[in-house]
């Protein structure tokens, strides 16, 4: 079984080509990805109108391309997958309508990806890992617990308030003058910082219920570096050294309050898995290593490629909904937001 994924649903078009290889694991025959900081750069962060344009000047010649290296054409394929949302609705509407196109054009069958699934699946192409897992995925538009009991079976276990993690990231680099982006560099500046020297709030530590607050924190940051203005290298080190330390704290408590939550609705969990750009952080990677090694988990960290977003995880989503017989038609509509669950964005205030 061979799909063709396309994703476009926020700064990076990616265009891909998966094969299930056996009953739960599949290969990457190719997997291109055009990303788009250079544009974005000068704004400090994403400009949607930017962002569509660029996706619709470089899609077709991605995924000529993608076709190419995987050694294919529309013809040998089995199906069509592109990501619907949630994301940049202008981006979403460019990637979905030319996946619509192209299995219209070839008579293909189209899957509408959920972007969150594919995050939660992509271990399953990699590990081959069994239903149920604890998922944690942290990037620069979410941060959620779920608990993943099967394609389209998802329970929400606890999110972010108010910012994203990796949204947090951005804005403390901001802050302090760094480049976007910023969750790299604040990384980065870390390295070479003292985390002690700063004594910041740890938010929501110790409540039963695994949601994140970020808003908190990042105001303690910003609140810290105008007391000791203006800033020297050394001060920032140690403001991004501290910031993370925080964050590192934070993801761990509730991660284990999650499984706690994930033990009592769900069972044992087979597996933690960790998806979004922000599991590319190493001191989160560590410190998750630890708490897995603690807890008697498995930890399953795909690579950093396979953690931000491409193609090669909407086409594995799309092949999973595929091998279940679930596909769509050519109504379906780009979501803008599209929780896992159906009573997340209710239950949380609309927050991802």
């Amino acid at each position: 079984m061979l799909v063709l994924g396309i994703e476009t649903t926020c700064d990076e078009t990616a265009a891909a080509v998966v094969r299930l290889s056996d009953e739960t694991k599949g290969d990457i025959l190719s997997n291109e990805v055009m990303s788009q900081i250079a544009e974005h750069a000068a704004y400090g962060g994403v400009v949607p109108e930017i962002a569509a344009r660029a996706h619709l000047d470089v899609l077709d010649r991605l995924v000529d391309r993608a076709l190419e290296r995987a050694h294919v054409t529309l013809a040998d394929l089995d199906g069509i997958a592109a990501a619907a949302g949630p994301g940049l609705i202008g981006g979403v509407m460019v990637g979905l309508t030319f996946g619509k196109a192209l299995a219209l054009a070839a008579r293909k069958p189209f899957i509408a990806v959920n972007h969150l699934e594919a995050h939660a699946l992509t271990a399953r192409l990699t590990d081959g890992i069994a239903f149920p897992y604890m998922l944690l995925l942290v990037s620069g538009g979410h941060t959620q617990l779920i608990a993943v009991r099967g394609v389209g079976d998802y329970l929400r276990l606890g999110s972010t308030v108010d910012d994203a993690i990796g949204e947090a990231f951005d804005k403390v680099a901001k802050m302090l003058g760094l480049p976007y982006p910023g969750g790299p560099q604040v990384e980065k500046a870390a390295q070479d910082g003292n985390p002690t020297r700063f004594d910041l709030p740890r938010p929501m530590l110790g409540r039963p219920k695994p949601d994140f607050s970020l808003s908190g924190l990042k105001t303690a940051i910003r609140l810290e570096a105008e007391r000791i203005a203006p800033l020297t290298k050394e001060d920032v080190a140690d403001l991004c050294a501290s910031f993370q330390a925080a964050i590192v704290d934070t993801i761990i408590d509730r991660s284990r309050a999650g499984l706690r939550l994930f033990r009592e609705q769900v069972g044992a969990s087979n597996a933690m898995v960790v998806a979004g750009g922000v599991a590319a952080n190493g001191a989160i990677r560590r410190a998750l290593m630890r708490f897995c090694g603690e807890t008697g988990l498995r930890l399953v960290l795909p690579p950093p490629a396979l953690c931000t977003d491409n193609g090669a995880m909407i086409a594995w989503a799309g092949l999973e909904r595929l091998n279940l017989g679930l596909v769509d038609d050519m109504t379906f509509a780009a979501r803008p937001r599209w929780p896992l669950d159906a009573n997340g964005e209710a239950a949380h205030h609309g927050k991802a």
